[in-house]
């Protein structure tokens, strides 16, 4: 079979170097999501942090985000989207350097708790970077493109996080604690700056195939400067639409999605006892599948749509948590990673733009901003329910309970999304 996911020979020349600065944005950010991102809750398990305390980790951002979003999406819809998402990236990623220097200047506990505050802090432009991101890459991409270019940064992607994920986990392996940790905390800093560099050169570009948006029906009787009440102000109208069943099932996906995640560094290393090393390889099997299924996504998502992609896609990932719950050496762990990374290839490449297929285009901004707060407010809760659940009934019932909850999740999302 041909690869030809990164061929640009038929995409029109207007569009090349988005396309392009796109993939390296991805490949960089992949970079510091297979060093720091991949290991950063690694780090506080090694340091001794709780459950709960690997759940603020997540949880810190997502309170930040709740409250922004929507003047965020407000801040976002009155600025050029693309210079606001680069400075944005540029103010979040400055907080990654701040992580180099912990370990000389606090203990293991003061370690995690200023990770906890970075994170909380770094949130606040994270807010106008998310929400403004997918915007970004409506206005750069069109629609014809968009399945393609989103299979070809999952391939990029996953090659960046794959071939980094093992060089932290050889770097990790070699060197002293926790000296190893900032070395890839470097390595994650550099990404993320290369990143925001090729994010800068990605420009929003009209689609010629495509009519202009036709802007919002004014009503001539109402005064020009008509007062804003809350209900306008926070766009409320949004969940008297066809969206509002969208961000249900995404709240759905999302909160199912994130309840198990905190469990994972836990289960790994007090439970299966996989060193750095280990859980670099399992990342780059995981990642070598997302890279293989991503090159036939495009294919995948034309024969069967965005949204069933999707659906089908989330009730598959249960295999995951429920699989891991029966794990008990490296090798199944492994064989496990191999074969997950295949649906979140599909769920990750079609579920943001079956949102976008339901976003009237003249008012990206304020739909991306409810779909932000969805997100944070599934990924807050789960972030707390998911460690107190498995300090309730164990690591690997949680597991299995939240796996099938997956399931139910993507069935919800194919009859009511």
């Amino acid at each position: 079979m041909r690869f030809n996911l990164f061929r640009q020979s038929d995409v029109p020349e207007k569009y090349r170097s988005n396309f392009t600065n796109l993939y390296f944005d991805i490949a960089w950010y992949g970079v510091l999501s297979g060093t720091v991102v991949n290991f950063i809750n690694v780090y506080a398990t090694r340091l001794g942090a709780s459950g709960l305390q690997i759940g603020l980790l997540t949880a810190m951002s997502a309170v930040v985000n709740l409250f922004l979003a929507i003047p965020a999406g407000h801040w976002i819809s009155k600025r050029h989207t693309g210079r606001a998402v680069f400075w944005s990236s540029v103010v979040f990623r400055i907080g990654y350097l701040l992580f180099i220097p912990l370990p000389w200047l606090f203990s293991n506990q003061g370690q995690i708790w200023a990770l906890i505050i970075l994170t909380f802090f770094m949130a606040i432009p994270l807010t106008p970077l998310g929400v403004g991101f997918n915007a970004l890459f409506a206005e750069s991409v069109p629609d014809r493109f968009r399945a393609r270019v989103a299979g070809t940064r999952n391939v990029t992607f996953a090659i960046a996080y794959m071939l980094t994920s093992l060089v932290a986990g050889y770097i990790l392996k070699n060197a002293t604690f926790p000296g190893g940790y900032q070395i890839i905390f470097v390595i994650g800093a550099f990404g993320a700056a290369m990143s925001s560099y090729h994010i800068y050169h990605v420009t929003p570009v009209q689609d010629d195939s495509t009519p202009l948006p036709t802007p919002p029906t004014i009503d001539p009787d109402l005064p020009a400067e008509s007062p804003r009440g809350i209900t306008s102000l926070l766009r409320l109208d949004i969940w008297n639409t066809h969206f509002k069943n969208v961000l249900i099932a995404l709240f759905f996906f999302h909160f199912v999605h994130y309840l198990s995640s905190p469990l994972y560094p836990l289960y790994n290393v007090n439970v299966l006892k996989l060193n750095d090393s280990n859980i670099g390889n399992g990342t780059a099997f995981y990642y070598l599948t997302v890279l293989i299924a991503s090159t036939q996504l495009g294919k995948i998502v034309q024969k069967y749509g965005h949204k069933k992609v999707t659906g089908w896609g989330v009730a598959g990932m249960a295999a995951y948590p429920i699989m891991l719950a029966f794990s008990q050496t490296v090798w199944q762990f492994y064989a496990l990673s191999f074969l997950g990374g295949f649906l979140f290839a599909m769920v990750n490449g079609a579920y943001a733009n079956y949102m976008l297929e339901n976003i009237p285009a003249h008012d990206r901004p304020s739909h991306l901003a409810w779909y932000t707060i969805v997100f944070n407010f599934a990924l807050l809760t789960s972030s707390i329910i998911g460690p107190l659940s498995a300090d309730m009934m164990g690591l690997a019932p949680a597991l299995i309970l939240f796996g099938i909850m997956r399931i139910f999740a993507g069935f919800y999302l194919l009859k009511w999304g």
